[in-house]
């Protein structure tokens, strides 16, 4: 089996020949995040690693090493092990890690990301290179209709990340810790994506209803998710 074209495995002449047979760079970024006690800090970025890992692999596109940092979403208490950079400061990193990769040669960049926080939004949709193009990719935001039992509740440890690491990594899920928390009806827009909401103090850290999760219902998403990115953004050929 093919492993994924990790630009940190590989030497400065195999990244050039990968370069001339396809000129697109796949940029994962992830967070350092509580999404309550039943995941690990670092879910969003498991994640999204996966997902470019496989499109690496099975599309032979090149993959940038993980960014591990995002723009968190605020909260009312403080939890262990959260890192966050802000809006500007990610910005600034995005642009420069992009300028140095477009002098390589790298024509076309896919930034992907499983966070829907607007400032962190914000900071990876407005890059600019000098003339490459970019396009940037926050995984939870396709339509999932259909596909979950609460699809317009609150993204953030909830039905659907929760289901995507039980299928992912389940060995560090601990579905004994998991606790709903259900946005009330007059919030659930501000946090259906954590997009402008604080995490509220009396929330365990994660918002809508993991109790929903489960590891068919994640395989279904995660192969959902790759099929769209695969064939909507990257061009592949439907299946």
């Amino acid at each position: 089996m093919n492993e994924p074209l990790h630009l940190k495995f590989l030497t400065p002449e195999a990244v050039r020949v990968a370069l001339a047979r396809d000129a697109r760079l796949l940029v994962p970024f992830g967070t350092c995040e509580q999404h309550g006690p039943h995941l690990p800090l670092g879910c969003d970025t498991i994640i999204v690693e996966r997902l470019v890992d496989e499109l690496s692999r099975e599309l032979r596109i090149l993959r940038a090493p993980t960014i591990e940092y995002g723009v968190n979403a605020a909260t009312r208490r403080a939890f262990p092990g959260n890192a966050t950079v802000r809006r500007k400061t990610l910005h600034r990193w995005a642009n420069e890690l992009v300028a140095s990769w477009e002098q390589s040669g790298v024509q076309e960049f896919v930034i992907l990301t499983a966070h829907g926080h607007d400032p962190h939004q914000e900071a990876l949709s407005t890059v600019r290179p000098r003339w490459a193009r970019v396009s940037t990719v926050d995984i939870f935001a396709l339509d999932f209709t259909g596909e979950l039992e609460d699809p317009d509740g609150p993204v953030h440890g909830g039905e659907l990340d929760t289901s995507l690491l039980l299928y992912v990594a389940p060995e560090l899920v601990d579905m004994a810790e998991a606790r709903d928390f259900p946005a009330p009806d007059r919030l659930r827009s501000r946090y259906r994506r954590t997009g402008s909401g604080v995490v509220p103090k009396r929330s365990p850290g994660s918002l809508g209803h993991p109790s929903l999760a489960s590891a068919a219902k994640g395989e279904r998403l995660y192969k959902m998710i790759y099929q769209r990115i695969a064939t909507r953004v990257l061009g592949a050929a439907v299946a």
